[in-house]
């Protein structure tokens, strides 16, 4: 059990706090994203958000001092596909999000911890034994339960958003990839501005749609919670032992089961739900795997 010391929460309570913080401010953005339904073009939605949500890193990122520009060229370059990584991950994640059952996609986004594993051993020669392996191998049978390849399970934007879990994986395993004097803001920021701009250029394309004071407050709302989201996950960088609060993480999905049923009226198929069991499960599996290979 945790123990408080001197009246302050021990640093893998807090990190642990912080996961749950970010896990929760970022399926309350899907939510309010959802919540739009469609009435606002998808360009014109990720722009406006993206608008509010880099003015925001931005101030943040200069009070801390995070604008520095003494970084290597080869760290400049992983910035940029990172960047490039979350714009894709943006279109797809988000196009999902507006046309998939909340909870659902939020399932098949539980697999990230596996597919990371998986990209470093394939990329960056990382070891990965036979029991991580299987464990990844039954994760991916468990997104097979939630997505259903067949006929009449399987739609387009079930592929969307396993797009959109392949751009999060590389923009995961460049992030891994940085080096540690990098400040983790610059880099949120870099994201943040790469979606605003590409959206921004995306939405000269179509024709605007007005946007009414609920929507606005829709957008407004969605982009607070989503620098939440980001503040919270660079907090958590600098918080405890990241193999016991990365677990943690999995408390997004069950903010997406209850805002699913609550706001949507969704609640996902049994199938579904013993996918998202399997693929937890083994990302814990993973997760407690790697902590043991530090600690040896």
């Amino acid at each position: 059990m945790e123990q408080r010391h001197s009246g302050v929460l021990s640093p893998n309570l807090a990190g642990a706090l912080l996961m749950m913080a970010s896990m929760a401010c970022f399926t309350f953005n899907d939510a309010l994203l959802k919540a739009t339904g469609g009435a606002v073009p998808l360009f014109q939605l990720l722009f406006l958000r993206g608008c509010l949500a880099t003015v925001l890193i931005a101030a943040l990122a200069w009070s801390r001092g995070a604008f520095r520009f003494d970084i290597t060229p080869s760290d400049w370059a992983l910035i940029a596909l990172r960047s490039l990584s979350e714009v894709g991950a943006a279109y797809f994640f988000v196009t999902a999000l507006l046309n998939m059952p909340l909870a659902n996609i939020t399932a098949i986004l539980q697999i990230l911890p596996l597919t990371v594993t998986l990209g470093s051993a394939l990329f960056f020669r990382e070891a990965v034994g036979w029991r991580r392996t299987t464990a990844i191998l039954i994760g991916f049978c468990g997104m097979l339960l939630i997505v259903r390849p067949g006929p009449d399970g399987f739609t387009l934007w079930s592929l969307y958003a396993l797009i959109a879990v392949l751009c999060v994986t590389a923009r995961d395993l460049s992030t891994r990839r940085l080096s540690k004097g990098v400040p983790s803001l610059l880099v949120t920021f870099s994201a943040s501005l790469a979606v605003l701009i590409a959206a921004g250029g995306a939405s000269l394309t179509i024709t605007w749609s007005p946007v009414s004071n609920d929507m606005g407050l829709l957008i407004a709302s969605s982009s607070l919670f989503i620098v939440g989201g980001y503040f919270f996950s660079v907090q958590v960088m600098r918080a405890g032992d990241i193999s016991f609060i990365a677990p943690f993480r999995y408390t997004g999905l069950i903010w997406a089961l209850i805002l699913g049923w609550l706001v949507f009226g969704e609640w996902p198929a049994f199938l579904t739900l013993l996918g998202a069991f399997i693929i937890v499960a083994m990302g814990l599996f993973t997760l407690y795997r790697e902590r043991n290979l530090m600690r040896s």
